[in-house]
C-alpha cells in the first residue's frame, strides 16, 4: 500500500527548467514517477522531456490535475511557490529547497495546517515508494520494495542505512526524509501515524540527530500508541554543545537536544537504538524474525 506516494501519484515539478529541477526530473521520470507537468514562470508553452511546462500552478492544475508538487525553487522564491501550490489544490508538497528563513516557515506551516495540506521538508531529500514512485533526489538504485518504513532527518544517513537494509534483505515500504531545518512540515510523529495504519509496513527505522525534541516526542508516541517494532539511530553522539552540525536544526541547546537524551527516551519506550548504521538490520532481525 505504501504511504504518501505510489504509482498513481500525479506529480508537478515547480522549477522544472532550473539546474536541479531539470536534472532530478529526468531521474524521477526514469524511475517511473508519473510527472504530469512543470512550472517555470516565463517558460509556459514549452516542454521538458515531453512534460508540458506552464507559467503558473493554477494553469498546470487546470490542464493536468496533479495532486503532488515537488519544489526546486531558489529560497527567495520558495515560500511563494509553496503558497501557490497549496492555494491551487495540491494536497502533498515536497520542498527540496535549502535555506528558507525560519520565520517564513513558521507562517507557511501554520497556513498549510489550516488548509489541510501536507508538507514534507524543506531541506529534505523527499519521498520514495520503491518500484512505484520517487518524489525527491534519493539515489534510487539502493532502494528495494519491502515492508520496512524509513523516516529520517538526515539525507545521507538515510542512504547509508537503506543500503544496509537492502543488502541484508530488508526492503522498504516507503522512505521519507522529513528535513533537517528547525521548522519542518511533517515531524516524526506525523509520519509514524501513517506507518501505524499501513498494512504493508511491518516495522520502522527512525533516523534522528541532535537538536530539538522531535525524537523525544516520537518516543512518547511509540510508547503509548505505535503497534509495530521500531529501530532507531541517532547521529551526533560526540557533537559539542552550541555548535551547529550540518543541518540548521542540528544544534544542542540545553540537555534535551543531546544524542544521549534522545537515546534514553527511545530506550525507555522499548525502542532498540543502533550505535552504528550497520547495526540497524541486525536489530531488526532480532525484532521481526
Amino acid at each position: 500500500m505504501a504511504i504518501l506516494v505510489n504509482k498513481n501519484t500525479r506529480v508537478l515539478v515547480q522549477g522544472i527548467t532550473g539546474r536541479d529541477g531539470s536534472f532530478h526530473t529526468k531521474l524521477m521520470l526514469e524511475y517511473g514517477t508519473n510527472i504530469v507537468a512543470g512550472v517555470t514562470p516565463g517558460k509556459g508553452g514549452s516542454d521538458y522531456l515531453g512534460i508540458p511546462v506552464f507559467d503558473t500552478v493554477k494553469e498546470a492544475v487546470k490542464k493536468t490535475s496533479p495532486n503532488t508538487s515537488i519544489i526546486f525553487v531558489p529560497p527567495q522564491f520558495a515560500v511563494d511557490a509553496i503558497y501557490e501550490a497549496a492555494d491551487n489544490g495540491i494536497s502533498l508538497i515536497v520542498v527540496i529547497t535549502e535555506g528558507i528563513p525560519i520565520h517564513d516557515m513558521v507562517k507557511v506551516k501554520n497556513y498549510l495546517d489550516r488548509k489541510g495540506v501536507r508538507l514534507i521538508g524543506p531541506n529534505c531529500p523527499g519521498v520514495i515508494t520503491p518500484n512505484e514512485c520517487k518524489v525527491g533526489i534519493m539515489p534510487s538504485h539502493i532502494f528495494r520494495r519491502g515492508k520496512i518504513g524509513v523516516v529520517s532527518r538526515s539525507g545521507t544517513l538515510t542512504y547509508e542505512i537503506v543500503y544496509q537494509l537492502t543488502i541484508n534483505g530488508f526492503g522498504q515500504s516507503t522512505a521519507i526524509g522529513i528535513g533537517g531545518d528547525p521548522i519542518i512540515g511533517s515531524k516524526f510523529v506525523d509520519i509514524l501515524k501513517l506507518f501505524n495504519e499501513d498494512n504493508e509496513t511491518e516495522a520502522v527505522v527512525l533516523i534522528g540527530e541532535i537538536g530539538g525534541t522531535d525524537e523525544q516526542d516520537a518516543a512518547e508516541y511509540i510508547k503509548k500508541e505505535f503497534k509495530k517494532p521500531v529501530v532507531a539511530f541517532i547521529a551526533g553522539r560526540t557533537a559539542p554543545p552550541e555548535r551547529r552540525m550540518g543541518h540548521a536544526g542540528a544544534i544542542i541547546a540545553g540537555s534535551e537536544g543531546t544524542a544521549e537524551e534522545k537515546i534514553r527516551a527511545f530506550e525507555n519506550a522499548g525502542v532498540k537504538v543502533a550505535s552504528l548504521p550497520e547495526e540497524v538490520p541486525k536489530l531488526l532481525k532480532e525484532l521481526i524474525i
